[in-house]
Parts: structure tokens; sequence; C-alpha cells
């Protein structure tokens, strides 16, 4: 006779043998950060060639801890070659970086599983790249597009941002579903053209993901300036399970670093990357450039998200002073490292030293550019 207690026993046994059988994840984390130490930078070689597709434009770093490389994301919007991402090792030292080697690229597929048009072919389906990040409890990479805002008489490009999960091999998983409020317009609303997902790090043991629109949105305010002007961005919180977005914390930009050449030229300060270090608290990299300096000014705050508002709801933050935004404090003004340093779009957590300390690596994007560099730049971390 089957019995009840019998059942429960083997429930109770199933349960168990269920649960044991999950591997765990931990982030890495830094949340005690107090400094972080140069020890050294590697530079990829210009238009080095890797099975038959050229290296470079190099926008997104991350590490997988477990086999001991990294990924990155190329923002090459299939000019060159077709939309992909890159895997390599990177040799490090405790002095600095020996040297970096890739070993795979694959390209980013589409929901049909076919590889991204360039403008040419279809200018309203090219992606533009900027993150990647590798997460072991899915064994899928996300990454990020910031879709194009083109305005013109005659010419209108609207093509909307994506967070997009791929296999390994490229092959399309997921897109998330993106709030309104990253839509683009003809009009001057929402993203403005190349500053919207650029950085983007896992949370809370990869089931949270956050992602920063690199400018001001247009109902935010303006673009930051060399003075001081209240430029706010957000950062968008996603629950990785459902793909939704659930909560917007707001951010604000320093000024631009120096005055352009001539003065009304180009120039920028927007956020490039952010990386998770502890419950709440984040690494962001502000990325101030100017017509006139070859050069970035590249600076680094822990920046706390723990009393900021949620400003999910909350329309346009432009002369609103009902919202409290992140924390932030400076770690890190790569200007007084006193070696020139390039277009700083990516950032991980790397190895950890012989001596125990945490690492973080770098990634400059050369936009493919000669006279520009794609460096590695490693640091050690005190804690």
């Amino acid at each position: 006779m089957f019995r009840l207690s019998s059942l429960i026993g083997c429930t109770v046994l199933f349960l168990i043998s269920c649960g044991t059988s999950k591997k765990s994840f931990v982030m890495p984390s830094a949340e005690n950060i107090s400094a972080v130490k140069f020890l050294g930078e590697y530079d990829i070689p210009y238009n080095l060639l890797y099975k038959n597709t050229v290296v470079g434009g190099l926008s997104g770093i991350d590490y997988d801890k477990k086999n001991d490389c990294y990924y990155f994301i190329c923002d090459d919007r299939s000019d060159n070659n077709p939309a992909r991402f890159y895997k390599a090792k990177i040799f490090i030292t405790p002095h600095g970086i020996d040297s970096a080697v890739f070993t795979d690229t694959r390209s980013l597929l589409q929901p049909d599983n076919t590889v991204y048009p360039n403008k040419k072919q279809d200018r309203l389906h090219v992606p533009d790249p900027e993150a990647i990040r590798y997460s072991p409890v899915l064994n899928q990479l996300i990454w990020s597009s910031e879709g194009e805002r083109i305005v013109k008489e005659k010419d209108t490009i609207l093509a909307n941002p994506a967070v997009t999960s791929i296999g390994l091999d490229g092959s399309f998983k997921h897109s998330f579903e993106l709030p309104a409020n990253l839509t683009m317009h003809a009009t001057e609303n929402g993203p403005r053209q190349n500053g919207v997902l650029e950085g983007m790090s896992f949370a809370n043991n990869y089931k949270t993901l956050f992602v920063n629109v690199e400018e001001p949105l247009y109902e935010d305010g303006p673009r930051a300036d060399i003075t001081e002007n209240n430029a706010f961005i957000r950062i968008l919180k996603f629950d990785v399970a459902s793909r939704k977005n659930t909560a917007q914390y707001a951010y604000k930009l320093e000024p631009v670093a120096y005055p352009a050449n001539p003065a009304n030229a180009f120039k920028i300060n927007g956020i490039p990357d952010i990386l998770n270090i502890g419950t709440d608290k984040f690494l962001v990299i502000e990325r101030s450039f100017s017509t006139g300096r070859a050069a970035c000014t590249i600076r680094v705050f822990i920046t706390d998200l723990h009393n900021a508002t949620d400003i999910k709801n909350i329309a346009s933050l432009k002369g609103n002073s009902s919202f409290v935004p992140a924390t932030k404090k400076l770690l890190l003004n790569m200007d007084d490292l006193g070696i020139y340093i390039d277009n700083v779009e990516g950032v991980t957590f790397g190895p950890v030293l012989p001596n125990g300390h945490k690492t973080l690596v770098f990634v400059a994007d050369n936009n493919f550019e000669k006279a520009e560099k794609a460096q590695l730049l490693l640091f050690e971390i005190t804690e």
C-alpha cells in the first residue's frame, strides 16, 4: 500500500536534490573600495586582423572569471564587417598587462538569425553596439544598441535603442522591454542622437540589470557644458527574469572638463559605462572630450543609489526639484596619471592579484582611427 508518509519523504528528497543541484553565482564586488593604483597599459595594434575581421571600436568589456576570458563588443555598425563581439585572453602580471590574445569572434544576430545590415543595405535596422555583459547564470551575453536619430528636412531615420540577450554563438534569445521615454522621436523628445544606452551592469547576483543613457533625455534638460547646468542622465533598472524596467534614477553629470577650440566646436561629457560594486553602489565613468584636445578626460565616481528617488514616473527632470539624485564621490581622474588617455568606454572587474587585491580593466575605443588608441588599462583596487 502507498503511504502518504512515503510521498512526503520522496517529495522532500526531490526538493533537496533539486536545491543542491542548482549552481550558485556570486558577483564580484568592491563595496569598500577606497583607492585604485594604475598598474599599466597595453595597446591593441591598429587594424589588427582576426578571423577576417578588423579589430577596433571596442566599446564594452566584461570578464568571465570561471573561464578566465574577456568579452569585448565592437561598435562597428556593419561597415567593416558584420556587427560582432570578440572573446580574448588578457595576460596580467602584478606589474601590468603582458599581452592580449583574441580567441574568437561571433556576429551579433537578429531574431531571424541573420547578421545585421549596414546603412547601404538597410539603414533602418543598422545597430550601434555599445555595451556587453556576461551572465554565468544564463550562460548568455546581453548587449545594448544606441539606435539612431537623424532628423533632416529630406531624410529622417529613427531607430529605437535596444537591450538584447544572445547566446555565446551570437544567436538571438530575447529583447528587453524598454520604457516609452527611450523611444526615438523626430521632435526634441526622448533620447538624443548617439547619447542613449552606453553603459550596463548586472547586480543582485545577476538578477538585476542596470543600463544608463549617456546624455540627458530632451525632457530632462540640457547636455553638459563647461559650466554647471544641472545635466541629469537616467540609470534604468531592469528585472532580468521579466526583462522589464522596474525603476529609474537620476545622476548629475560634471561639467565638460575643458573648453572646445574653437569655442563653438563639439564638446561632450557623458557616461560610457557603469559597474556594480555592491548593493546599490556603482563605479560610474564620466568621459569628457573637447575639440582641440586629443585626449579624453576620464573621471570615475563611486555612486550610491540607496537614497535616490525612483523617477520612473517623473516625465521631466528639467527645473524639477522633487527628486533626490544618486550620490557621487570622485575615485579617480585619469588626467592625474600623466599619460595619454583615449576614448575609454568600458570597465570590468579583472582577476585577483597574487596579493589578494582585486583589479579593474578599462578599454578605450579607437573608433577605427589610426590617430587613436585601443587601450587596455589595468588598476589595482584597495579596500
